[in-house]
């Protein structure tokens, strides 16, 4: 792309104002904001029916049996764990190329945390998973990075071994995998217990921080309900641990909106994603995210594979668009596990790609104009 021009007024040169393309945008309307101030009319701003009736529509959306909203997504991990019954002495894998509450929950449960490698679709490794199953594991939080659904054999393989899966689907509200009979299953409904983050920057949000648990087993429901009350049964009876996790009635109000909205931001941000792949995978220093067969993507973010992150950004950054390095230092060589028994491996996939996977911007609102942009910046590196 051709740098913004420059002009000349008395001897000094102008540069026509062009506006930086930021890697997200958080949607907001008028909907959205009366939702938010009938809310707060309302004076119920805690414990109402607007996280009843925001966590029953998630659930029905997902094809799970129930769900409940939570302060973030981050707690919504630790929460799962607690469901799952996990405690100290048991092992629970998690990928290590992965944002870093995916990895600290389990230590923050009492577990021990076993850290595996990524397949080409930049999650969890199926093979690498099942090798690192013991008689001590009890779990497996599988994340649905950037977007792009797990490896559905992983599924099968925690059936066979009895484990409990997690879903992280923190970057993957509305992913979906299609098996060989033709159904569909979103995120939410494809393991045991999932969690999700409405993040400003996520693909949908809540005005604030906040999180989503749902299950897809009737055992866990009862738990999943207790579990952001301090742990409270219906008969306000302590009956497992738990904590005030409680999401606030007004952004419950308003991710009840914003989840009317989530297909067609969807469709835009898979629509953008089509044309990068299209108009941008000619240029040979760009190695283009794959999608997973028989999958549909959620595109939280849209992470190309470079030889040279450092230009690459630069280049990005002279044409003012955003472009960020995700996930540089992966989880098992993070400072706060130093003393973990992997702290020091090498992981052949995650090493390699941790520093080079650059993430550019594809949220739903983006303009046409904008764009372009992109894919002209992509197509001159």
């Amino acid at each position: 792309m051709s740098k913004p021009e420059k002009q000349t007024q008395g001897g000094e040169p102008l540069r026509r104002i062009m506006l930086r393309i930021p890697l997200a945008r958080p949607s907001w309307d008028d909907e959205m904001r009366q939702a938010a101030i009938a809310t707060l009319d309302s004076r119920q701003w805690v414990k109402g029916h607007q996280n009843v009736a925001f966590g029953d529509s998630f659930a029905d959306y997902c094809g799970a049996l129930a769900a409940t909203p939570c302060q973030n997504g981050s707690v919504a991990l630790w929460a799962a764990l607690q469901i799952a019954e996990i405690s100290a002495g048991d092992e629970v894998i998690v990928p290590s190329l992965t944002f870093i509450a995916s990895a600290t929950a389990i230590p923050l449960a009492g577990a021990n945390a076993v850290f595996v490698d990524v397949d080409e679709y930049y999650c969890m490794d199926y093979q690498a998973l099942k090798e690192a199953i013991t008689e001590r594991t009890k779990a497996v939080i599988a994340v649905h990075l950037f977007g792009q659904v797990i490896d559905p054999r992983i599924v099968e393989l925690c059936q066979q071994n009895q484990l409990v899966l997690i879903e992280d689907a923190a970057q993957a509200h509305g992913a979906s995998i299609t098996d060989e009979a033709g159904k569909k299953t979103f995120t939410g409904a494809i393991g045991d217990i999932a969690c999700f983050s409405f993040f400003p920057s996520k693909n949908m949000a809540v005005g604030g921080e906040g999180g989503m648990i749902t299950t897809s087993k009737q055992h866990y429901v009862e738990r999943l309900n207790g579990i952001v009350n301090h742990g409270r049964s219906s008969r306000i009876e302590v009956q497992h641990l738990g904590s005030n996790l409680r999401m606030s009635e007004v952004s419950a109000a308003i991710g009840s909106v914003q989840l009317l909205r989530l297909d067609y931001w969807l469709q835009r941000r898979r629509e953008i994603a089509t044309r990068y792949l299209q108009e941008c995978g000619a240029n040979e220093k760009l190695r283009m995210p794959k999608i997973r067969e028989n999958s549909q993507h959620a595109w939280h973010q849209f992470c190309i594979l470079v030889e040279d992150e450092d230009a690459f950004c630069k280049h990005m950054d002279e044409e003012l668009i955003d472009a960020r390095v995700h996930y540089p230092i992966p989880c098992h060589k993070q400072p706060v596990f130093t003393n973990h028994p992997q702290h020091n491996i090498n992981m052949a996939t995650t090493d390699s790609i941790s520093t080079k996977l650059v993430a550019i911007p594809v949220f739903h609102e983006m303009r046409d104009d904008e764009v372009e942009r992109v894919i002209l910046a992509l197509n001159s590196y």
